[in-house]
């Protein structure tokens, strides 16, 4: 049915129908029907995942950018997911790159985006969860396992990367009683030199002071880093031997790429589209290496959430097996629809069994 519906969708620009298919099926929850659809879509259930104090229903979470500002959490547990990592979350609001930003590879399973952090702003996102965590209260040790909210923090456009470590901490800071576990972003190819700030010198900083920031809480978060899959082997090492040293709580491997190497879709449409990065099908494989190299470098010690290419079961398990503890959809669910959760869970059970 998805299958057909996809065809009227992809008739349309993809931001736009990001925001119709969501809003419409908020309204549809509104309406009294979530129930209907909880059922429709309710994955099989499994046994529980971890990830450090976190407990998880199962084990497939949906990757920052998808909502952005933490406007569909109802909606999405509705859809079965485990976890939902919102934002990338900035201090300030901000409109982000100019538009058309996304972009539809069909002929690949792919997209492009260059949204730039587009988002409402730590104060309003903040007023959402907190209306959230009115009904569903923070995890603790222990919890019972309900939508687990991760919050994804970046820098505003306009900060000079000199300073980046007081945006991270201001997020760090607004977000801490509302979200479950943090993941610091400076990967996204869609914010200028951000990047840099991947270097180990510049991640330490930044790391360390939301670590001395956590440790005075009286209930700590969490802090993941997420990483892009244009490392070198000598930054992934540096990346490695970082969280090893302070004992960083994971990774989240991988972001979207700036490689544009084996794609089917002709490069006179690439260039059309221009700069952005790539997610979907064609960074699987890089995704896939690098949880495998980090897993087998830290003897497992380093959790994993894996990002990147995962639209079937077979697609998590192969995460799965690499060391992965957890798994995120982004592309995927734009191309296999609102069922992805309970046929990836559906095909891990039968995996499990075979």
């Amino acid at each position: 049915m998805y299958v057909t519906l996809r065809k009227l969708l992809f008739k349309f620009p993809p931001e736009a129908v990001h925001y119709f298919a969501m809003n419409s099926l908020q309204v549809l929850c509104s309406l009294g029907l979530g129930g209907m659809l909880r059922s429709s879509f309710r994955p099989p259930q499994s046994a529980s995942f971890n990830l450090g104090k976190l407990v998880f229903n199962n084990p497939v979470g949906l990757g920052a950018g998808f909502d952005k500002n933490a406007r569909w959490l109802r909606e999405l547990e509705t859809l079965g997911f485990g976890f939902v990592e919102i934002g990338t979350v900035t201090p300030l609001p901000q409109a982000g790159n100019d538009k058309p930003r996304l972009f539809r590879l069909p002929e690949d399973g792919a997209l492009i985006n260059r949204m730039g952090f587009n988002n409402d702003g730590v104060e309003v996102v903040t007023a959402r969860l907190r209306k959230w965590r009115e009904k569903h209260p923070v995890q603790l040790k222990g919890d019972k396992a309900g939508l687990v909210i991760g919050g994804n923090i970046g820098k505003n456009k306009v900060t000079p990367n000199e300073d980046a470590w007081k945006d991270y901490e201001i997020c760090f800071k607004e977000l801490h009683p509302y979200v479950d576990y943090f993941v610091v972003n400076v990967s996204s190819p869609n914010t200028p030199g951000l990047r840099e700030l991947q270097e180990k010198e510049s991640l330490r900083r930044i790391l360390m002071h939301l670590q001395m920031i956590n440790n005075s809480k009286a209930h700590a978060k969490p802090i993941l880093l997420k990483i892009a899959p244009d490392l070198t082997i000598g930054q992934i090492d540096d990346v490695i031997d970082l969280s090893m040293e302070i004992q960083l709580d994971g990774l989240v491997i991988s972001n979207t790429t700036i490689n544009r190497n084996g794609l089917q879709t002709p490069g006179d449409q690439l260039e059309k589209i221009g700069a952005g990065g790539l997610s979907g099908k064609p960074v699987r494989g890089r995704s896939t290496e690098i949880v495998e190299y980090v897993t087998r470098k830290t003897n497992g010690t380093v959790p994993v959430i894996a990002s990147g290419g995962i639209f079937t079961a077979a697609d998590a398990a192969e995460k799965l097996s690499a060391g992965a503890a957890l798994v995120q959809v982004w592309t995927g669910f734009v191309y296999e629809g609102p069922s992805i959760v309970k046929k990836i869970m559906q095909g891990l059970v039968q995996l499990r069994k075979a």
